[in-house]
């Protein structure tokens, strides 16, 4: 059944009738590739020629015999033995068209004559020319002409217009495709199917329809093995199609899959990539593109592909596209077709895609791009390189693969300073596997033979990494105090900020002198390899003095923001997600802490990457959250093994304390404390700064009954403290020497505790700080003043849960949101319910809702007093008044500064008498 052919058949019987009277005409049908010219002219000669009103004469050309002269001429006159087997020239091909033209006009004399010449477009020259000669004299002849044509390999042979018509047969509509396959019984969905991957072309539209009539396509294992549809168009490009047709549709498939090719004209310049001859039309280009769009197309052409290829088309396309100026990742997705991408732009833009596919967090793409890249030959330094970047990515989802590419690099470099420059991301990723004595072996072994002042800058390297051993920090540190006269000036930066770390550790330096080293070197130029790792040095020393917002700008700065992985080839990368991750959690940020950190956490997890000292953050928060549980699971992971005595796993033992004490599992707690207290011993770190385990030591005791030991770790504690001189560690030191010491001293430290931790950003040590001195005023008699501190405590605590963001993920507790079930604020609901203090504290408002602290600093700023008067009157920072004023804004119900004072003196008025009667 043809459908939408009434004009071609019309056509072609008007010139049959005119034909039969005598006056000849010619008829082409033109059409592109699969529109059923065959069977159109098949149709024609059953329908003319029916009760033998017309002679045939029929021809087929192929392209096998498009270079044998007459070849379709001898099929029209088979018994002619007169037809030449060669091309004559001149006056004598004029005289052999003259004569076949004769020879067929005395064959229709007898009875007209339908000739049919099917794919004139395969025909071979002396054949065509003689088909023009016969259309230019046809009008007096009882002859009927019929041609086809395909239009994706020329434009329409020109014929006589004045003595026949062309015909284009057109694509099938969408309305008579859906009408063909809901005739067949298939579906509305089916039947779109059709009308997509049939492109309108009459063979594929029949075979899709009975594929579909058995079932869904693909095949799935179970069904039916044949497809009409795929061998349709795979028998076609095998059998039928010409070179330069199949090449063009291999082309377009090739293209298609994964994504048509952007950019003006580049659909065509896939088309030209055809080496046979002349380039198609870009009107089938165009329809060509189209209909390999659909999966169910391209999927028959590629299997048409002889082995190699396809491969060889990706290469060619890649390269397009890299010319245009395509994103790396869509030239690189084709790169990954190619056997062995050894060119230099191919590992270029393996290598660019890889970077791109990193910084927006597709890890598993960046290293599939960088290990094809490598497939390939390349030079040695190109191979360096690639392995290098490799591996950074490979490290933190495992440590052996990532550690086996990076000695690779550093082991295919021969210059002295390209293995310099290499053997830091080696070191690095080896303390990432705690395997720092090998890491220090690297970067001894690179500075062989280089000159003085890269041999300075390994060493400086090297004294950063031996603070994961023990030993080695200190000898690390004894030849850094060598150096440091005669430093050149862009090390002497990291080489001061080392030594200020060991000194602050060992409690020879105050968090005072530390900050003004630190910030008189800021603005110093520093050497490019030693750049992060005097950001870390610089940002911890920060952290530790309190300077929580500036240590996290500097970690912030060279961090990458999510979700780019941080690199942990880099030591001070290293050294800068702990600062991050801990300044969070001092800040009481504890959703952020988590959701930073717990990703990498997690990707390293039981893969040859240790971070001792994120898991140890990452847990803290869990249980600051209320998630104790999950804290536990994340401490769960194998902790320090053989000689490995890193700082960071001090960190973790910390923590473990933390969650000890947290389940009132008090002995556990404290042999924590004491190992963590240990491993510090041995590096020299008496201080409590940023692990105080003599104060969580103290507390422990104090539970245990062992007042007169507590007491001697909380008094040792506090001169310490006292030495470093933060509001942060004085103010947590003295709460722990109250609880040991106990009765009036008690009150006494605990309320210099209060007021030290109130000018500080320490927000989860105030809180626990006044929920013991609220306890203990009250156990002295004082219940107003007890009751103060617990509102106050309460104040802070949900102050801390209401301006975190709930963790993803993390699960209700209780039923209530995960950050407002949060350890401390359960703590000092507990000690409100024990001190029987009425109501809840949080729908206070007015002024008998602020803290003694937020009055003070409220009425100062009602005064007309600006925030650094208050700050210099009360010895306050800026931050820690412009936080009490955002809290009592709150709670008076304000949002302006001059809003304060007539609240005040409306609070002040006494209230008025009731009523008589």
């Amino acid at each position: 059944m043809l459908v939408e052919r009434d004009e071609v058949l019309g056509t072609a019987a008007a010139a049959a009738t005119a034909a039969r009277a005598g006056e000849g005409r010619w008829v082409l049908l033109a059409s592109a590739a699969g529109m059923g010219r065959t069977a159109a002219l098949d149709a024609i000669v059953r329908r003319e020629s029916a009760g033998g009103a017309m002679r045939v004469a029929r021809a087929r050309c192929v392209p096998e015999e498009a270079g044998f002269p007459f070849g379709l001429v001898r099929q029209v006159f088979p018994g002619d033995g007169a037809v030449p087997f060669s091309a004559p020239a001149g006056p004598d091909e004029q005289l052999v068209l003259h004569r076949l033209v004769a020879c067929l006009a005395r064959s229709s004399a007898e009875r007209p004559v339908l000739l049919a010449v099917d794919d004139l477009h395969h025909a071979d020259e002396p054949s065509r020319r003689w088909i023009g000669y016969l259309a230019r004299r046809i009008t007096g002849l009882p002859v009927a002409l019929v041609l086809t044509e395909c239009l994706d390999q020329s434009e329409p042979t020109p014929l006589p217009p004045a003595t026949g018509t062309t015909v284009r047969l057109r694509s099938l509509g969408a309305q008579a495709i859906t009408r063909i396959a809901r005739a067949a019984g298939l579906t509305e969905e089916q039947a779109a199917t059709c009308v997509e991957a049939g492109a309108g072309i009459p063979a594929l539209v029949r075979a899709l329809v009975a594929d579909l009539g058995e079932g869904p396509l693909p095949r799935p294992p179970s069904g039916p093995a044949r497809s009409r549809y795929r061998e349709t168009i795979t028998g076609w490009l095998r059998h039928r199609a010409d070179p330069r047709s199949r090449h063009v549709c291999l082309a377009l498939a090739v293209a298609a899959d994964g994504g048509t090719p952007d950019g003006p004209g580049l659909l065509d310049q896939v088309a030209d990539l055809c080496p046979h001859g002349r380039p198609p039309s870009a009107r089938s280009v165009r329809r060509l593109g189209r209909m390999l769009r659909h999966p169910l197309a391209r999927e028959a052409v590629l299997a048409a592909a002889e082995p190699g290829e396809t491969a060889a088309l990706h290469a060619r396309i890649a390269r397009l596209l890299d010319e245009s100026g395509a994103p790396a990742t869509t030239v690189a997705s084709r790169l990954l077709r190619v056997d062995r991408p050894g060119e230099g732009w191919m590992a270029r833009s393996l290598a660019e895609a890889a970077e791109e596919a990193a910084g927006a967090g597709r890890v598993a793409d960046a290293t599939a791009y960088l290990r094809h890249a490598l497939s390939g030959p390349h030079p040695p330094d190109r191979r360096a390189d690639l392995s290098l970047r490799l591996g950074a990515l490979e490290l933190p989802h495992s440590a052996a693969a990532g550690i086996r590419r990076l000695r690779t690099g550093l082991e295919l470099h021969t210059d002295v300073r390209e293995r310099a420059a290499a053997a830091p991301a080696l070191s690095a990723a080896l303390v990432a596997g705690r395997r720092t004595d090998t890491a220090l072996r690297v970067l001894h072994q690179a500075s062989r033979g280089a000159d003085d002042e890269l041999v300075q800058v390994l060493q400086t390297l090297g004294a950063l990494i031996s603070s994961h051993d023990a030993a080695a920090w200190r000898s690390a540190v004894a030849r850094l105090h060598a150096l440091a006269p005669t430093a050149p000036v862009t090390i002497e930066p990291l080489v001061c900020g080392l030594i200020t770390e060991y000194e602050a550790g060992a409690g020879l330096c105050s968090a005072a002198e530390a900050v003004r080293r630190v910030r008189k070197r800021l603005a110093a130029p520093v050497d490019p390899r030693l750049r992060t790792a005097w950001l870390g040095s610089a940002a911890t020393l920060l952290q530790w003095a309190d300077h929580l917002p500036e240590a996290r700008a500097l970690a912030d700065g060279c961090l990458p923001a999510a979700p780019t992985p941080p690199d942990l080839t880099d030591a001070g990368v290293q050294c800068l997600l702990s600062v991050r991750a801990e300044a969070a959690l001092w800040a009481g940020d504890f959703s952020r802490v988590v959701a930073e950190n717990a990703p990498l956490v997690e990707a390293s997890a039981g893969q040859g990457v240790r971070l001792p000292h994120l898991v140890a953050m990452v847990a803290t928060a869990h249980a600051e959250a209320g998630r104790r549980a999950r804290a536990w699971e994340v401490l769960a992971g194998p902790g320090p093994s053989g000689a490995d005595s890193s700082w960071e796993w001090n960190e973790l033992r910390y923590a473990r304390a933390l969650l000890h004490a947290a389940d009132g599992n008090w002995a556990a707690a404290y042999e924590d404390h004491l190992a963590c207290g240990a491993g510090q011993a041995a590096r020299d770190f008496v201080s409590p700064v940023a692990t105080p385990w003599r104060s969580g030591a103290a507390l422990a005791l104090v539970r245990l009954g062992r007042r007169r030991e507590a007491r001697e770790l909380a008094e040792e504690e506090l001169r310490h403290a006292r030495t470093w001189g933060t509001p942060r560690t004085v103010g947590r030191a003295l709460r722990a020497h109250a609880a040991a010491v106990g009765g009036r001293s008690a009150l006494e430290s605990l309320t210099e505790a209060a007021e030290s931790l109130r000018s500080g950003p320490a927000p989860v040590e105030l809180a626990e700080t006044l929920v013991d001195l609220g306890r203990a005023h009250i156990e002295a008699g004082n219940g107003r003043k007890g009751r103060d501190a617990l509102r106050e405590a309460h104040a802070v605590a949900e102050r801390l849960c209401g301006t975190a963001a709930p963790v993803p993920g993390g699960g209700a507790v209780n039923g209530a949101p995960p950050v407002l079930a949060g350890r401390l604020l359960g703590v000092v609901e507990e000690a409100l319910r024990e001190g029987r203090v009425r109501g809840r504290p949080r729908a206070m408002t007015g002024c008998p809702a602020l803290t003694a602290a937020e009055l003070r600093v409220v009425e100062l700023a009602a005064a007309g007093h600006t925030n650094a008067h208050i700050s210099a009157a009360l010895h306050l920072t800026r931050r820690t008044v412009e936080t009490h004023l955002t809290s009592a804004y709150r709670k008076l119900g304000v949002t302006r500064r001059a809003q304060l004072a007539p609240v005040l003196a409306r609070e002040a008025e006494p209230a008025a008498p009731p009523p008589p009667g």
